[in-house]
């Protein structure tokens, strides 16, 4: 016997659908707001949540997140009386079962349930043959934690993975990590770097060659392809494969068969594909760029990494994780955080994601030296200066322009600023009256030096009245 629970503002179909679960043998519960629905979902532990789109408190859509972070997350089966296909899209990608529109039959609601809870049974037999080791793979983000489920199922089968992402999201750990995880891990992880490669060298390097095959090949030369009989070939940056090897490629997933360069007989090899890429394959098919053939059979498990950006709360996780692994490997004392590290982080956008973040917690990590604690100082020059620049822009980007000087002066008064800030971001900070005062009297010496001690260019200038110029004069010890 399954639990059941239903999140719908509509009462009859609440009773019916009530109804019919109760026929079915199993117990079932009912909410009417997202927030009602969320709260039993966390309460109690159900197999199959049947969720509206459109609620009284906002988007059923939008706590697919929270549903997929559950620690036994239950399949979900959306129910909405809209036809909607970004909708549709969206959930599948959010971890949804399956989409249905109201009215659906019974007997369409009955199937689409039974087969729900098939496989959740299923899911749940696989997850008790042990946890997987996820050594490096880092986050708890619910969008990470989506990418988690699917590399369970990658791990578990044998099928084609296609991981997309952008640069630096760790494409090439999923896909160890899937391998680590698989019956083949005894095998090898052949990494083929398909951007860094000719089209010559790409069908030479994947096929292998015999001796004589073209100038240069001495010799007889075991291809990639065979190196991962048993194992897992990995196509890094998939995307960049010529047109004109895709074909060739497509024959050699589905047949598992080669022929190497210069060689007239066909071999064999029993290896399992994950591949990778930072484009969007599908435009690159509607361009007549990639083979939608061969995509349909790169991508039988898709897996997408989000940006950093896109799930900030990991990266006091991944900072921790990997500035633990950084003193191990340099054979440090462990340091701590300090209360002004992760704030400096978590403010910047991160566009190189966690491969950008690592090399920044590295580099802060050997300029602590023999420090315990990580400050904010301890952080690339570039950075900080990056992050001065961020805020300087935030503060000055969202002020209204009341005229066309104000918005003449408003860029060489920004420039003035960040140059400012430049200077003395590598220092120990002045307090800000003292800052202000010295600020203050470098722009009185340079407005004196560029107007020549003109008094009425000088008040022209400033905008100061003469009064309030003599006192800061005075203030300062400065004169004309």
């Amino acid at each position: 016997m399954a639990r059941i629970l239903i999140i719908d503002d509509d009462f009859e179909i609440c009773e019916t659908m009530e109804s019919l679960i109760t026929r079915l043998t199993h117990e079932c519960a009912s909410a009417h707001t997202i927030d009602e629905g969320l709260r039993l979902a966390k309460k109690h532990e159900f197999d199959v949540i049947f969720l509206d789109v459109r609620l009284p408190d906002g988007n059923g859509l939008d706590i697919l997140p929270d549903i997929m972070e559950l620690p036994s997350p239950p399949e979900v089966i959306i129910l909405t009386g809209k036809g909607d296909p970004d909708g549709a899209e969206l959930a599948i990608k959010g971890g949804a079962w399956d989409y249905l529109l109201k009215p659906s039959s019974i007997r369409e609601i009955s199937l689409t349930l039974g087969r729900a809870l098939k496989y959740h049974d299923k899911k749940s037999d696989a997850n008790g043959m042990g946890s997987l080791d996820l050594t490096g793979v880092v986050g708890e983000s619910p969008s990470i934690k989506v990418s988690f489920n699917l590399l369970s199922q990658a791990a578990r089968s044998d099928s084609n993975v296609l991981i997309t992402g952008q640069t630096g999201t760790g494409k090439e750990l999923f896909a160890a990590t899937i391998h680590e995880n698989s019956k083949r891990k005894s095998g090898n992880f052949v990494v083929v770097d398909c951007a860094a490669l000719t089209e010559s060298l790409l069908e030479s390097t994947l096929y292998g060659h015999r001796k004589g095959a073209f100038t240069g090949a001495q010799k007889d030369r075991m291809g990639l392809i065979k190196l991962a009989d048993g194992g897992t070939l990995f196509l890094d940056e998939v995307g960049e494969m010529p047109l004109s090897m895709q074909k060739a490629f497509l024959r050699v997933l589905q047949e598992r068969t080669f022929r190497p360069v210069g060689d007239t007989r066909e071999q064999v090899s029993n290896f399992r594909l994950v591949a990778a890429t930072n484009r969007n394959l599908e435009d690159m098919v509607d361009k007549g760029e990639f083979r939608s053939d061969l995509l349909y059979r790169l991508k039988t498990i898709h897996i997408h990494l989000p940006p950093l950006m896109g799930r900030p709360e990991d990266i006091r996780a991944l900072s921790i994780f990997r500035v633990r692994q950084l003193c191990k490997q340099y054979e440090m004392e462990s340091k701590t955080l300090g209360s002004d590290f992760y704030p400096a982080l978590a403010s910047y956008d991160w566009p190189g994601n966690v491969r950008e973040l690592f090399n920044t917690l590295e580099r802060a990590v050997v300029a602590s030296r023999n420090e315990k604690t990580l400050y904010a100082m301890h952080l690339p020059r570039e950075f900080r200066i990056k992050l001065a620049k961020a805020q300087i822009e935030r503060m000055t980007g969202t002020e209204s322009i009341s005229d066309t000087q104000d918005s003449l002066i408003e860029e060489p008064v920004r420039k003035i600023g960040q140059d400012i800030f430049e200077d003395i971001f590598d220092q120990e900070l002045p307090t800000l009256r003292d800052f202000k005062s010295m600020a203050e009297k470098t722009y009185l010496g340079e407005l004196i030096r560029q107007c020549d001690g003109d008094l009425p260019q000088i008040l022209t200038v400033s905008k100061l009245s003469r009064s309030h110029f003599y006192s800061l004069l005075k203030k300062y010890g400065l004169s004309l």
